[in-house]
């Protein structure tokens, strides 16, 4: 029997941040007539919050170290105020969704990352079976849109900041045993550029062979890594496909024969 599909999106933060490519999204996203799903990050509003209640901001390389203090930022803007705002914008445009951290119904477990050269603090990291297959799997067959925020947990009470890349990648790879998996990255570019400030020198599509010398020789490189990584760990890991373009072409990204955004292969 033919699978049913599933369309996993995950939605970055310069979205988040501008109300109107927000509203434009999320009208898009509501209409797709296919099981859905949606992940989240939290955008610059947790960093704004942070600034105004005087708790500093660290960042390693990139990434964010996560105390007590930012964990509750963090946990009050992903999983509230952005998590709420998008569901009742679905909400409003038809579309019956769900916002969950993943603590709500175990849905989504991590381990808090070891500490090597740096300690990053409350960080959760995933893996295999990380995901709430089961769970997933029950309010899609209701027809409910589950809206994942970049929060999840430990099992033992405690509450994790995790990188919500990651989350879309572990989802579309745990639910492809059951779904049709096609996997989307939305963000403000078009897509994967070989020179971030030229929007025409975007990549129409990708290998992994490819990735592997693009990175390896620097073409393709910074915060762009991170999320390449997880969507070639997803395809090898069962995803059909994977597509990373502008959250406006959404509904192109989708197509089978998209002409959108960058189309990611094995």
């Amino acid at each position: 029997m033919d699978k049913q599909k599933l369309i996993i999106v995950k939605i970055g933060g310069n979205v988040i941040d501008n109300k109107k490519a927000l509203s434009v999204f999320l009208k898009q996203f509501a209409s797709i007539t296919e099981n859905t799903i949606l992940v989240h990050g939290g955008g610059k509003l947790a960093t704004e919050l942070a600034k105004k209640l005087d708790i500093p901001v660290q960042v390693h390389e990139g990434r964010r170290i996560t105390n007590k203090e930012t964990l509750d930022i963090a946990t009050m803007v992903y999983a509230g105020l952005i998590s709420k705002n998008i569901t009742a914008q679905l909400q409003a445009k038809g579309r019956n969704a769900i916002g969950l951290s993943g603590a709500d119904g175990n849905c989504i477990k991590a381990g808090k990352r070891e500490v090597k050269e740096i300690d990053y603090g409350f960080v959760g990291d995933l893996n295999s079976a990380s995901v709430n297959i089961s769970f997933f799997n029950e309010l899609l067959k209701q027809g409910i849109c589950p809206v994942i925020s970049a929060i999840t947990h430990d099992g033992s009470g405690n509450l994790l900041n995790t990188n919500a890349d990651t989350i879309a990648s572990a989802l579309s790879v745990a639910l492809s045993e059951f779904f049709e998996v096609k996997l989307v990255y939305c963000f403000e570019k078009s897509g994967v550029l070989k020179d971030v400030n030229d929007e025409s020198s975007l990549f129409r599509k990708i290998n992994a062979i490819e990735y592997a010398f693009f990175k390896q020789s620097g073409i393709i490189n910074g915060g762009m890594l991170p999320k390449l990584d997880n969507a070639f760990g997803a395809l090898s890991n069962g995803v059909n496909l994977v597509h990373i373009g502008r959250s406006e072409q959404l509904l192109e990204l989708i197509k089978t024969e998209n002409h959108a955004g960058t189309t990611l292969y094995k």
